[in-house]
């Protein structure tokens, strides 16, 4: 088989692929999961309905695939439409803001996949490594990138970076979507606890070079 066929094919098979999730996206989004059929989602995307089995192996691997992209487009959010603040502590404000935003903007997917893992609760552990664990990663790799993190031990940092995360999704999401709070008083609170995280990133900051100072006089 000529290479030329076998790159024709797979550019085929990646343009399916992303036709048969672009189109299971508006579907349980307008419909919801349970009531989008295969032959719906299939029909919309101009493709075979069996593509979607023997591609995601069902609709519930359709719907990772869909979680995975999403995912993935979130982490490559964070590195291009947020420039590294100048200090940590702006850059804890500012990961917060971002979080609060992306949770409020991604709320009708979010309403999609929270009710599937009360349902599934195999499909929750996976959401749960490729979702909220990937943004944590790259939110810890980010607060890393300033010279201030080395005063935190890695558990530190790490438990910084998922509270970051944790702080986005209840007051982008829980608050005011589930909860039906106030959208700007529930983002005023969240940012208060960003102020909070990063008023105690500062002292832990003074506390290691009070430490080191001392350390360093002679006796």
């Amino acid at each position: 088989m000529s290479t030329a066929r076998t790159n024709g094919r797979t550019r085929n098979r990646a343009a399916r692929e992303a036709a048969l999730i672009a189109a299971a996206g508006k579907l349980f989004a307008s419909r919801g999961y349970e009531a989008s059929t295969t032959r719906e989602i299939a029909a919309s995307a101009d493709c075979a309905e069996g593509l979607i089995h023997r591609y995601f192996k069902g609709k519930s691997g359709l719907l990772l695939a869909l979680i995975r992209l999403q995912v993935s487009q979130e982490v490559v959010d964070l590195s291009t439409k947020l420039p590294l603040a100048t200090n940590i502590e702006d850059e804890i404000l500012q990961l917060v803001n971002f979080e609060v935003d992306l949770m409020w903007d991604n709320r009708e997917f979010l309403k999609i996949i929270i009710p599937r893992t009360v349902v599934d609760p195999t499909l929750g552990q996976v959401i749960s490594r490729i979702g909220p664990a990937q943004r944590a990663k790259a939110i810890s790799a980010r607060l890393r990138r300033h010279p201030e993190s080395r005063v935190l031990p890695d558990v530190e940092l790490d438990a910084l970076a998922d509270s970051i995360g944790i702080v986005g999704f209840m007051y982008g999401f829980m608050r005011p979507v589930l909860l039906g709070h106030d959208r700007r008083r529930a983002k005023d609170m969240a940012m208060a606890i960003a102020k909070l995280l990063s008023r105690n990133f500062c002292y832990a900051v003074r506390d290691d070079l009070s430490s080191r100072n001392h350390l360093a006089k002679p006796a």
